[in-house]
């Protein structure tokens, strides 16, 4: 048995103006972090065997985190599309949309379509490439919609589809 695992699937490059800002300022703000554990990397390794030392130990693991959080970053950053517009056609579900959904016991529930790079469960924001969403793209105003789960399917009917920032 090997611990061969195959490459993800490359996620779709969309993304909000506001979620490629705020992955900017992480990055900006990881850069900031990463002076500060250097340093208090440099003061730990200057006390002597490393072997034994926790404190270098906790901090070249923290810093190895930092550096992989920071290329993923900048790899990902490059190839984001900000979207900013709202689609031409408001009438169907795309990039953007908060779609308003009724399942077949009567329950709402509302969901806004984003980029994988900023999906939100509090905030009920979810990835374009979850299968909900799959399912919602490019449907309309009272389409059915069907959505495989574990549990089995789940019938939503799309009760209001709006394009807003909140």
């Amino acid at each position: 048995m090997t611990r061969y695992r195959p490459p993800q699937p490359q996620s779709s490059p969309y993304i909000s103006k506001p979620g490629y800002k705020a992955l900017n300022e992480e990055l900006k703000g990881l850069w900031k972090t990463r002076r500060e554990v250097t340093a208090a990397l440099s003061a730990a390794a200057a006390e002597g065997d490393r072997s034994e030392n926790a404190e270098y130990i906790y901090r070249k693991k923290q810093l190895r985190e930092i550096d992989r959080r920071i290329r993923y970053l900048q790899k990902r950053l490059d190839v984001l599309i900000i979207v900013d517009k709202p689609p031409t056609n408001q009438q169907q579900v795309f990039f953007g949309a908060w779609v308003e959904l009724e399942d077949e016991e009567g329950n709402s529930v509302a969901y806004r379509i984003v980029g994988p790079d900023e999906f939100n469960v509090e905030k009920n924001w979810i990835s374009m490439d979850s299968p909900v969403a799959r399912a919602l793209m490019k449907k309309s105003l009272d389409d059915e919609v069907s959505v495989q789960r574990p549990a089995g399917p789940i019938h939503y009917i799309i009760t209001g589809i709006h394009y807003t920032e909140d």
